[in-house]
């Protein structure tokens, strides 16, 4: 939750406690994908930019392709004008997250090489570029783990320079994450985002 939020939890417990119980129990007959439709037409609504970079990034979590983002908010044009719509449009160019860009919007996921898999030794860390995307890549023996770059809340590009052993600092929110795992140990709830990999002829490979 933002700070404002924690706030009103922690000064009026009874309001706020009785509000999120309203918001849950009326979308317990959608299902989670309309929900964070809805939830980032509501943020696109009342102009909360914060909100918008949020739940716009839950959408994708929940299985939302940036195409359906989008048909979503020209959908509700109606209500919410071409004004906020374009307010919204700059704010997701301003993410610059690579799935919205034109040339990628329904392409089918495909493989790309990252590096010679010999370049990360075991038990370390090591962070590449393949195209646009930036990627921090651990290895424990056979296994590797390759994650994007890009915090889970609100896209922000977390450089090379965050991760301190094991641990990656989002500089933005102070999301920390453990690298071995991806998971996150500070602050937020939701863990980096891991590619599929595959090792073929000593080179490593992740799809996206």
């Amino acid at each position: 939750m933002s700070d404002a939020l924690n706030y009103l939890v922690k000064a009026r417990p009874e309001a706020m406690t009785a509000y999120l119980k309203f918001l849950k129990e009326t979308g317990k007959s959608l299902d989670p994908k309309t929900r964070a439709l809805i939830t980032v037409i509501t943020k696109v609504a009342t102009q909360t930019e914060n909100g918008f970079r949020q739940y716009l990034v839950r959408a994708l979590q929940t299985g939302c392709t940036p195409n359906e983002v989008l048909d979503a908010i020209l959908h509700a044009f109606p209500a919410l004008g071409l004004t906020k719509i374009v307010w919204a449009i700059d704010i997701l160019l301003e993410m610059d997250i690579p799935e919205f860009r034109p040339e990628y919007l329904g392409a089918e996921t495909r493989w790309h090489e990252v590096m010679p898999a010999n370049k990360v030794p075991d038990g370390q860390v090591a962070y590449t570029a393949v195209g646009e995307r930036n990627l921090f890549i651990y290895r424990e023996g056979d296994k590797i783990n390759v994650y994007d770059s890009r915090c889970p809340h609100q896209t922000t590009n977390i450089p090379h320079l965050a991760l301190e052993g094991m641990k990656l600092t989002c500089p933005k929110h102070q999301w920390a994450f453990d690298i071995k795992t991806g998971k996150c140990v500070e602050k937020g709830n939701r863990p980096l985002k891991r590619f599929e990999t595959k090792v073929e002829n000593g080179h490593l490979y992740a799809r996206w």
